[in-house]
């Protein structure tokens, strides 16, 4: 009786586990179906599975598109989230395990100042950050899309909770070999935070690739354009072009799912040795 209740509740929590699968699976369906339909097909009253013809021809179509520079646009996003990626773990990183490891008197102040930003609201700073990089003359820049961006006090405390339980006996035997903080941390710690890297970095490159407030505002120019500005273009006053929006979108989210298939282990492990609830 009780093996065929386990089973019984093992049955049920698979299929309820499909289902969520199933409903979550269903707006990546949707834009790889409108992706490849005609403006007629997405617009039918008549709702079809997939269409009779599936019209390849939209992703071409999409980069052959003189008006909307999509592959530069992705470009762009690339460069913009490895390199906020790359910024933001370093700086962070060093700035978590300072807090963490460094005896200073003033350590848990500045932790706390730090984590005071988090509860500034992001429309506080825009205009004077816009002032900022506009004086620099790195408007339409790549410069004005990533400084701005690199410092995240929320990576900041992710870090420090994850340092502060380091193991010791690892530092304390790097610093008996002659190792100061800076080589500790490069030689030592750093190779054995892989999961705490990865998990951040991950929820960085997702941010930096969706942005898009502070990308429209900044990258006036084609050139500077990243994909999520670009998405926006295929949808004005004066025309809406629905199969290359889908297509474009179905082909922008590609990058974010072979990022989080290849860290997704790492980013619950991460999550979990941070200390987070």
């Amino acid at each position: 009786m009780d093996d065929a209740l386990v089973r019984v509740g093992r049955a049920l929590r698979l299929a309820l586990l499909i289902a969520l699968a199933l409903l979550f699976l269903v707006p990546f369906y949707l834009l790889v179906r409108d992706g490849l339909s005609t403006e007629q097909d997405i617009t039918s009253p008549e709702w079809t599975f997939f269409p009779a013809t599936l019209r390849w021809g939209n992703v071409r179509e999409l980069f052959a598109d003189s008006s909307v520079p999509f592959a530069r646009s992705l470009l762009n996003s690339a460069l913009i989230a490895v390199a906020t990626t790359l910024g933001t773990l370093v700086l962070a990183s060093l700035a978590g395990y300072g807090m963490a490891r460094i005896p200073y008197r003033h350590a848990n102040k500045v932790f706390y100042a730090v984590l005071g930003t988090l509860m500034v609201p992001a429309a506080v700073t825009f205009v004077p950050s816009f002032v900022l990089v506009s004086s620099l003359g790195w408007i339409s820049t790549l410069r004005g899309l990533i400084v701005p961006t690199l410092f995240s006090a929320f990576a900041c405390f992710v870090f420090r909770q994850y340092f502060l339980g380091f193991p010791r006996e690892l530092e304390d035997a790097a610093q008996v070999d002659g190792l100061g903080y800076w080589r500790t941390y490069w030689l030592v710690v750093v190779p054995n935070a892989r999961p705490v890297f990865a998990a951040v970095g991950t929820i960085v490159f997702i941010g930096a690739w969706n942005a898009f407030l502070w990308p429209l505002v900044i990258g006036q120019d084609q050139s500077a354009w990243t994909v999520q500005v670009a998405l926006s273009s295929f949808t004005t006053a004066q025309v809406v072009r629905l199969h290359e929006l889908f297509t474009a979108a179905a082909v922008s989210i590609l990058p974010l799912l072979v990022v989080f298939l290849c860290f997704q282990r790492w980013i619950v492990a991460g999550v979990e040795r941070s200390g987070i609830d």
